[in-house]
């Protein structure tokens, strides 16, 4: 079918050259996507999406996402549909690329800094960047109505299936016979949850034929756009566009990255706002030099022309529970650790983007291929950038990098950029969201440029063998316009990621109590755990303390989780004996695990040298210092889940706790080709340990920390969504103070949980980490007295971490007063429009959510915004997991989108 040129809202349109098909006319030809169909016609006009801050035609860009009738403020267009990076297979191994310590040391000191000395010799990594393009497409599948793609937590879509066609291998090449599909074998190992699959697509030609006919197949590409009568978040207005790649297996090649866009964002004129005037010159009689008036209204362009929405701020988002997150003005530095890449590199490397070429020939996938004859085909590092043009960001060159997802957004075209002026994020502009729903299969990573009107959407594989075919994680791509979300424009796509993985948050509940950690770190013993948790009983009528936490200590070594420290703890039973007296007391006990990590000097690493993570180059990866170095435990290693899963089921069955706080979890994932299985990604590495973890776990409540953040969504209970805290406002020496990334400080710690406060009761509850109310920090009355009031508005976890016998009454009762907790989750209204390093500055509080029993006094109250209203019936019935007072019921939330509701004054 056709679609209506006269359909108001959002529209997808593939730029084709020519039809694949042979009965349609050679050129004025296009692909359409929008949610009232889908459609591959000659008929669409020629529309060329114009903007202020670039000039794009119609042979420059190959999609374009846009309003298909009026003029949008934001639209989108990528110049490629999709580039992949390959290597030869047997380079991504770890004997192909190991080196000496001894060699790799001469080549980084003096065999890079002295002319006269040679660099030794090593192996290179030859990498071939390949674009599909649309003049590579096959052909093109609508798929519409009642046998329209189903996405978990979007719902049914509209969609297009693009094949490409094979840039290499032929139908003589063969596989083998052995199982590809190594994650579905390891299911059978374990009795793991079953996931489901994300979506009904159907299986792709080369999982329907012999292995004789595999390799004739290219790549897959999908878009899908949800269609108008799906159940699902921000349909109207501002539906999102999805896709995703499904490539075929090849024992040649490993993939190393996928760019799935590499786009541009077009700025367009403000449709309610009009033209700007010149300045007029000041009367100057006296020829006095006078200063000429400013216009009310200020443009991207020196020229007097419409006002436009230019972008102001990006919203980054962090590898994992410590890494940086938050809003930057546009122009300004990312926040970065301030400790060598030795000491900090692991806590925030997620996906790597290695898309440059290194040569030029897909010859280089014949395992006969001749290096030695065939030099001239080697890029040089000085051809490199020019090699490269296409892909201008890379890991590089790029400005912003962010985990997972990015939202680029605008404080609006009247907004007055006043440093005492706090913008508010409702009275901005529009934003855009793009980024991954999962990452399960791939680390995601989105790279922008400065000015933030470029950006690429990268999948990360790092060398994995395409052995057993590979599929991207859906991307996402939404423009939310200002009038379509109230102050979260992420509201939308948190909200689909969370049903996506299929998080419940709201399954258990609040997590508050005591940890062990800050007071008396690695040095607890039986006995100071049991004096605390008498006091925590105590208090329990003023505190509502519903958890006692043991942290790390009680173990001679990481790894060796059954060896408890002589002199400190029983031998026989003492975990058991700790968790039946926290329990007896009222209260759920806790403890701390590292299950893939563990110490260089443990039983386990002696025992095990085959379970550690290798780097390239052969040695055992660096997992980062938190004070010491350990080793990480390769999670594609089945006898690394067993030990996971024994441990876990360990602590749960025979010690008895019922709350499992599991730390470091990133070290399962280490970026390295040493492992046990090159054909599963970093993330799949993830995933497959979390399903382990949550297997063993049962109904515990799970704590998540030090874990990537997309990857544990629907896995955990509770995650921690911050560095460490500490007993400073900033980091202590010999810690830099001017580090505001991941080193333990309050500072730090604020600013995440309140820039990650969207996410709380969404995905999981936020852990912000503990409170110190003790005097013996460095922190002032009043640090102590913000931290613990922006904890209890922002409705997560919260728990103390002091010697309960030496705090005073006076910081006590700072706790006090903050309970019993709401369970509901203030919104930052600045988010988007800090200009301080991330830190949102003003927080709104609403008392209840709005549920069908207070519509009569929410209508009354939200009169001005009666799109506030309209939405919350509209959306009645889409409501699910979601923050709630205590005493309501989920299914009569009527809008789990609007704050608009009833508060405190």
């Amino acid at each position: 079918m056709a679609i209506s040129s006269s359909y108001a809202g959002w529209i997808f349109r593939l730029n084709l050259p020519q039809q694949p098909a042979k009965e349609a006319p050679p050129s004025g030809y296009y692909a359409e996507l929008c949610p009232q169909g889908a459609s591959v016609t000659s008929n669409a006009s020629n529309t060329v999406i114009s903007g202020n801050n670039s000039n794009v035609t119609d042979t420059n860009w190959s999609w374009s996402y846009s309003s298909s009738t009026e003029p949008s403020r934001w639209n989108v267009t990528s110049s490629t549909l999709l580039s992949i990076t390959y290597r030869p297979a047997q380079e991504a191994v770890g004997g192909y690329t190991s080196v000496s310590l001894g060699k790799q040391c001469w080549n980084s000191s003096v065999g890079s800094c002295c002319t006269k000395r040679r660099r030794v010799p090593t192996r290179q990594i030859h990498r071939v960047k390949v674009t599909y393009n649309v003049e590579d497409i096959a052909r093109i599948e609508p798929v519409e109505g009642d046998e329209g793609v189903w996405i978990r937590g979007i719902g049914n879509c509209h969609a297009l299936r693009i094949h490409f066609k094979p840039k290499f291998g032929s139908s003589s090449d063969t596989f083998d016979d052995e199982d590809t599909n190594s994650i579905a074998a390891a299911d059978e190992s374990f009795d793991l949850p079953h996931m489901g699959p994300p979506d009904n697509l159907q299986s792709p030609p080369w999982k329907l034929e012999s292995n004789e006919t595999k390799m004739k197949w290219g790549p897959i590409l999908t878009f899908a756009i949800p269609q108008h009568d799906a159940k699902v978040h921000a349909v109207h207005e501002c539906p999102p566009l999805l896709w995703k790649v499904e490539h075929p297996p090849n024992p040649r090649v490993a993939v190393d990255c996928m760019t799935l866009m590499e786009g541009s964002l077009h700025t367009c004129p403000h449709p309610d706002i009009p033209k700007l005037q010149p300045p007029k010159e000041a009367a100057n009689e006296d020829n006095v030099e006078v200063e000429m008036e400013k216009p009310l209204l200020t443009s991207t362009n020196a020229s007097c022309c419409d006002v436009v929405d230019t972008p102001t701020n990006v919203y980054i988002h962090g590898y994992q529970s410590w890494s940086f997150s938050g809003s930057v003005v546009q122009g300004e530095k990312q926040p970065t650790s301030a400790m060598p890449d030795l000491f900090s590199a692991a806590f925030n490397r997620g996906g790597v983007v290695l898309s440059k070429p290194t040569c030029s020939d897909l010859d280089a996938f014949d395992v006969e291929y001749d290096w030695e004859e065939n030099e001239d085909k080697i890029i040089s590092n000085a051809d490199l950038s020019t090699a490269d043009l296409d892909d201008g960001l890379n890991e590089d060159t790029a400005y912003y990098k962010s985990d997972m997802f990015a939202c680029i957004s605008s404080n609006g075209a009247t907004s007055k950029h006043d440093e005492e002026l706090i913008i508010l994020d409702e009275e901005g502009g529009p934003a855009l969201i793009v980024g991954f729903l999962s990452q399960r299969e791939q680390f995601g990573m989105v790279l922008l440029d400065s000015d933030l009107n470029r950006f690429n959407l990268y999948a990360c594989h790092e060398g994995v063998i395409a052995k057993k075919g590979l599929s991207t994680d859906w991307a996402y791509c939404q423009i939310v316009d200002s009038s379509c979300y109230d102050e979260e424009a992420m509201v939308y796509y948190v909200h689909a990621v969370g049903d996506h993985n299929l998080a419940t948050p709201m399954d258990k509940g609040l997590t508050t109590g005591w940890c062990s950690w800050y007071h008396y770190y690695e040095n607890i013993d039986h006995d100071s755990l049991a004096q605390n948790a008498h006091i925590l009983e105590q208090k329990k009528s003023t505190i509502g303390f519903n958890v006692c936490l043991i942290d790390d200590g009680y173990m001679t070594a990481w790894g060796d989780w059954t060896s408890l420290k002589p002199g400190k703890f029983s031998k026989d039973g003492g975990m058991r004996i700790l968790a039946d007296a926290i329990r007896s007391k009222g209260m759920k006990p806790g403890v701390w695990l590292a299950p893939f990590a563990c110490d260089k000097k443990s039983n386990l690493a002696k025992d095990h040298p085959d379970w550690i993570i290798r780097n390239d180059s052969g040695r055992y990866a660096n997992s980062a210092n938190c004070g010491k170095f350990f080793y990480g435990l390769d999670a594609t290693n089945p006898a690394v889940r067993k030990h996971v899963y024994d441990t876990i089921k360990r602590a749960v069955d025979e010690w008895g706790f019922d709350v499992l706080k599991l730390d470091f979890l990133y070290a399962s994932c280490l970026a390295g080709n040493g492992k046990y299985d090159n054909t599963m990604s970093r993330a799949e590495a993830m995933h497959l340990g979390l399903r382990t973890i949550r297997a063993a776990a049962k109904d515990a409540f799970i704590i998540g920390c030090g874990c990537p953040i997309g990857s544990a969504v629907g896995f955990v209970d509770g995650m921690r969504v911050s560095c460490d805290t500490g007993p400073t406002w900033v980091p202590a020496f010999p810690l830099p103070s001017s580090d505001n990334a991941t080193l333990p400080a309050l500072r730090g710690m604020l600013r995440n949980t309140m820039s990650r406060a969207p996410l709380g009761h969404r995905w999981w509850h936020n852990d912000p980490d503990c409170i110190l109310l003790g005097e013996s920090t460095k922190l002032t009355d009043n640090e102590v007295v913000s931290a613990a009031s922006i904890v209890a508005m922002t409705g997560g976890m919260f728990l103390l971490s002091d010697d309960m016998q030496k705090v005073s009454d006076k910081r006590l009762n700072v706790a006090k007063r903050i309970f019993p907790l709401t369970g509901c989750t203030a919104v930052p209204l600045d988010l988007h429009s800090t200009i301080n390093q991330g830190m949102p500055s003003v927080l709104r509080l609403w008392c209840t959510e709005r549920t069908n029993s207070s519509v009569e006094k929410s209508e009354s109250a939200v009169s001005e915004s009666p799109k506030n209203v309209a939405s919350g019936r509209l959306l009645k019935d889409q409501a699910s997991k979601l923050e709630y007072e205590v005493g309501y019921s989920p299914e009569n939330i009527i809008d789990p989108y609007s704050r608009e509701r009833s508060c405190f004054t």
